[in-house]
């Protein structure tokens, strides 16, 4: 007879069976949550439902608004997209399919093969995928040897996975199906295909879109935008890393294993400085643009681009002046604050908007302008005697997070703005259906640079990273499409360069910080790549910004 085990949930003890499952004790709480159940926290431990009951534990449980959950559900979409495409194609007209990047709410999806890709197959892809959503197929779980499965990628002709397992250190790795369909996935799943009620399916420049919900409003599809500009951005992106070799973790480290890495930064950078090159190009050919303004998500490399960007603005005739917008900030006294009393810096109305167009008006008018210095110490603006006055060939490089929002510079005339939008969007996947997401890049950077300079400890990054994003979220994303350019930070190396710098800050988080099932996560995933050494990057590289070294002062 089973015996039974105490299970505490919020603070009080409930008694069941051993072998009990994860997703049955959930039912019994769901009632608790305003969205599906998809992954319980055991013992401060992320477990998927399918696990069983096997000691006393404390429980709590992820739905799909969690970051932990949302990202369940994302992978368990693409696992259920993948099954249901091999099954409809047929895998001997499939060379390849794969999951490129993230566009807004859904992935964008890039296949090859003997089929034709249009309306009629999508629709009968995203018929069968419903199908086996109302079936609620079994996603299963199994262990499997890795020399036996590196065998079988061979045969089956994977040579991503061949490649990312040739450096895997554990003797075994873990295999998901569903529906006979086998895949390796980086990450949790949801139990069966039943909880993948939300997606919608879409033919997206020869290639198709599986959109997803979003976080906030986990039971509804928004409509996909277009995003011509960052599709645009990424695709180019992707096109480097073919230039270069290096689409997956697996080719990556193979470059890094043979000795191959320097000509590797090289290619990379020259590309970044050659797009730095064409942005000052068309500055300086639009003609009447005095005022540059750059806006980016936290830890894209904004002011490392901003003096790059005026070098090459230089070597174009004009005179750049950068001003970072954090000078305009509000006295703190007048800083307005956010639902839980703590200032926040984030909102436009944190800057002195009146101040800043007052100053920039006149400085367009050819006044000569006192601009301010901010003591964050303080928390006052300071005046230091730095005057400017602009001349025929000087222009403004105005960076700050508000930078494409027109309610900032409301007073300035719009031809006289240039917009350029940047971020480190990451186009390296793991392997052709596992995706390395944009927002793990930053978040890696952040962490390696916040301790660097600040001191801040991992967790303190990490416990601060939910209020980061939803900043980001409400005052640049929703701006993105308005720039005259757009820039990808990202370096196709940059990960392997950061893992030694930021694996023991991981390390020192403890099982008592909140912080921790986010650290565990990361060190499972940095697992994936080699390391490698920093001699060869350059001084005015963007991964300088946050590992050192750089000759800007950043």
């Amino acid at each position: 007879m089973d015996r039974e085990y105490i299970v505490k949930y919020k603070d009080r003890e409930y008694r069941y069976r051993e072998h009990t499952t994860y997703q049955k004790i959930a039912e019994d709480f769901k009632q608790d949550y305003d969205a599906d159940i998809v992954l319980a926290v055991v013992n401060n431990k992320l477990q998927e439902l399918f696990h069983t009951l096997e000691s006393d534990c404390t429980i709590s449980f992820e739905t799909t608004k969690s970051t932990a959950g949302h990202k369940a559900y994302k992978r368990s979409a693409c696992l259920l997209l993948i099954s249901a495409f091999y099954e409809i194609v047929g895998k001997e007209n499939i060379e390849f399919f794969r999951v490129e990047f993230s566009i807004g709410a859904g992935y964008y999806c890039f296949c090859k093969g003997n089929f034709r890709l249009d309306d009629e197959l999508i629709g009968r892809i995203k018929d069968r995928m419903n199908e086996i959503v109302k079936e609620d197929a079994v996603i299963k779980k199994e262990s499997r040897d890795l020399s036996e499965m590196l065998e079988y990628f061979k045969k089956e002709g994977r040579k991503d996975k061949e490649k990312l397992f040739k450096y895997r250190r554990h003797s075994t790795i873990n295999i998901y199906s569903l529906n006979g369909y086998e895949d390796y996935y980086y990450g949790y799943m949801v139990p069966s295909a039943g909880y993948i009620r939300y997606f919608d399916l879409l033919l997206h420049d020869d290639g198709l879109i599986l959109q997803l919900p979003e976080r906030k409003e986990p039971e509804a599809v928004p409509k996909h935008k277009a995003h011509k500009k960052l599709f645009r951005t990424m695709w180019t992106s992707n096109i480097w890393g073919e230039m270069i070799g290096i689409g997956t973790v697996g080719d990556l480290n193979e470059m890094i294993s043979s000795g191959r890495m320097q000509e590797t930064i090289l290619v990379q950078e020259a590309l970044q400085e050659s797009r730095i090159g064409d942005i000052a190009k068309w500055i300086k050919t639009k003609g009447n643009s005095r005022f540059v303004m750059i806006a980016g998500p936290s830890s894209s490399g904004k002011t490392t681009f901003s003096h790059r960007l005026s070098i090459e603005l230089m070597a174009h005739g004009m005179k750049p002046h950068p001003i970072a917008l954090d000078n305009y900030f509000k006295n703190r006294e007048d800083t307005p604050v956010d639902e839980d009393g703590n200032y926040d810096f984030e909102c436009l109305e944190a800057i002195d908007v009146e101040g800043f167009n007052r100053d920039m008006t006149k400085l367009l008018d050819g006044e000569k302008v006192e601009l301010p210095t901010f003591n964050f110490k303080t928390g006052k603006r300071e005046y230091k005697g730095n005057f400017l006055k602009l001349d025929d060939d000087d222009v403004l490089v105005i960076e700050g997070i508000h930078g494409l929002n027109d309610k900032l510079s409301y007073s300035l005339p719009p031809e006289s703005k240039y917009k350029i939008y940047i971020s480190a969007l990451t186009t390296l996947n793991v392997d052709d259906h596992n995706r390395v997401p944009t927002t793990d890049g930053r978040l890696i950077r952040r962490i390696v640079r916040d301790f660097r300079t600040r001191g801040a400890s991992a967790s303190k990054t990490l416990n601060m990273w939910a209020s980061v994003r939803r900043g980001e979220e409400k005052y640049i994303f929703p701006f993105q499409e308005s720039a005259n350019a757009m820039f990808n930070s990202h370096l196709i190396y940059e990960l392997a360069v950061l893992k030694p710098f930021v694996e023991p800050l991981l390390f020192g988080i403890t099982p008592d910080d909140p912080a921790y099932q986010e650290a565990k996560r990361l060190l499972k995933f940095l697992e994936y790549f080699l390391a490698m050494d920093t001699a060869s990057i350059p001084q005015n590289s963007i991964v300088r910004e946050f590992i050192g070294g750089s000759c800007f002062q950043v």
